[in-house]
């Protein structure tokens, strides 16, 4: 996106804006380097055992399809939104190119909101599906009730709490998916408020706000993407930061991410995760060096602010 200049000058007297009328994200992010460089290295994830997995952009491909499929076949249909509850794991990022594909609309959630606002945002968005893990399907399964609009919740950790095995119903689907056509235009993802003035509020973002984020990630990482790039983030893909700062941007340039779960921020083992797995880039949000029970803290705070302007509306 960014032109070549030598002065920050030049630069933005070059810059123009390039968006297409077509662009799907799932595309852009790996169906094309699927095709040109099949092999490319798309993901490395560290589980908290310290085993490594890592994924081409075929792989993430054929798993997206195959995505694709499942919420096909749950009824999930173009413009219809799909909550993604989970962590940073492979299921994440490769649930959110099989919704773009398809033409639904994501939203991610983050894994330590409590009921109160994981309903407002369920009940809000119309979500017809989650994709979720077992801590994820628990906290579901006390809110269905009130949540008509849920059809499914797919379990990559398996079955139980009145879900459906995410792994199970994706092997059996075809590997090979044709994308929606989508404008740039089209819708592609929620991203709710933290509600400082009111309750959480729905941000509809379209196909091209990957494209708008894009400037801003090549400027901060000197001219992204450089030789031997690869880029890791603390923050978490349910927040925009992790999500458009990280993982897309760098999936549109074709480069590797990192990704590895931490349950509370360590320092020590984030900069042995950077050394062991040769980061070299690193989007690091001030807020990331608190520990997780002073942001549940925060979250509870704002659920019960949340009940509050319900009670009084």
């Amino acid at each position: 996106m960014l032109p070549p200049a030598s002065t920050y000058e030049e630069l933005v007297h070059a810059f123009r804006w390039d968006i297409p009328e077509y662009y799907n994200i799932g595309v852009d992010v790996c169906d094309k380097w699927a095709h040109a460089a099949p092999d490319r290295l798309a993901l490395i994830h560290r589980q908290a055992n310290g085993d490594i997995e890592q994924f081409t952009f075929e792989e993430i491909r054929q798993l997206s399809n195959q995505t694709a499929h499942l919420l096909a076949e749950h009824g999930i249909e173009r413009g219809d939104r799909v909550g993604v509850l989970l962590p940073q794991r492979p299921e994440t990022a490769y649930a959110h190119v099989a919704i773009y594909k398809l033409g639904a609309i994501a939203v991610p959630l983050f894994t330590l909101f409590g009921p109160e606002a994981l309903r407002y945002r369920l009940q809000n968005s119309g979500a017809m599906a989650v994709i979720t893990d077992e801590e994820g399907a628990a906290k579901l399964a006390r809110l269905r009730d009130e949540l008509p609009h849920l059809r499914v919740v797919l379990n990559v950790d398996g079955r139980g709490h009145s879900s459906v095995d995410f792994h199970q119903g994706r092997k059996n689907q075809s590997t090979e998916f044709t994308p929606v056509t989508t404008r740039a235009d089209d819708p592609a993802l929620i991203i709710y408020t933290s509600g400082t003035t009111g309750p959480p509020k729905g941000a509809l973002h379209a196909h091209r706000t990957l494209l708008g984020h894009l400037p801003g990630v090549e400027m901060s990482h000197d001219f992204f993407p450089q030789q031997d790039d690869r880029i890791w983030t603390p923050a978490d893909w349910a927040w925009i930061g992790g999500l458009y700062d990280v993982l897309m941007p760098a999936w549109h340039h074709g480069i590797t991410v990192v990704s590895q779960r931490f349950r509370k921020f360590d320092p020590e083992a984030a900069f042995e995760l950077l050394a062991v797995l040769h980061v070299r880039n690193a989007f690091l949000p001030p807020h990331g060096a608190q520990d997780d029970a002073h942001r549940l803290h925060a979250l509870e705070i704002l659920e019960v602010r949340d009940a509050h302007h319900r009670q009084r509306r």
